[in-house]
């Protein structure tokens, strides 16, 4: 995933912290409440960031496996609105559970970053 910054040069594309993909997709599917494809899992965080935050084939489909394998998401076959076959993604009872933690985890890290970067 990255996130777009402007600098004086240009446009500078960046990544993001390690795990705050898999937050994401989690947020995101918690969110749609309905299962959700690959594309519009990207399409989403990409639209909810106001463009900042653009998820990339070659991280969102790895960080959608490894999400998988933990039992946090299901994925089933199905037809996609452009009647393609498409997987789409729902999330469980567990990844429910872990998504609280995730969030919790990174409201925390967040607390403690703008502690640091905030005037005192």
């Amino acid at each position: 995933m990255q996130r777009r910054t402007t600098t004086t040069g240009g446009q500078n594309k960046s990544e993001m912290m390690p795990g705050t993909l898999e937050l994401l997709i989690l947020k995101t599917l918690e969110r749609h409440r309905e299962p959700l494809h690959g594309y519009g899992i990207a399409r989403h965080i990409q639209r909810v960031s106001n463009d900042v935050l653009q998820v990339e084939e070659g991280s969102l489909y790895p960080a959608l496996q490894r999400l998988s394998v933990k039992g946090w998401v299901k994925a089933e076959w199905g037809v996609s609105d452009n009647n393609r076959r498409a997987r789409f993604y729902r999330l469980t009872r567990a990844g429910r559970k872990q998504l609280a933690t995730e969030v919790a985890d990174f409201e925390r890290l967040l607390e403690a970053m703008l502690r640091v970067v905030r005037p005192a």
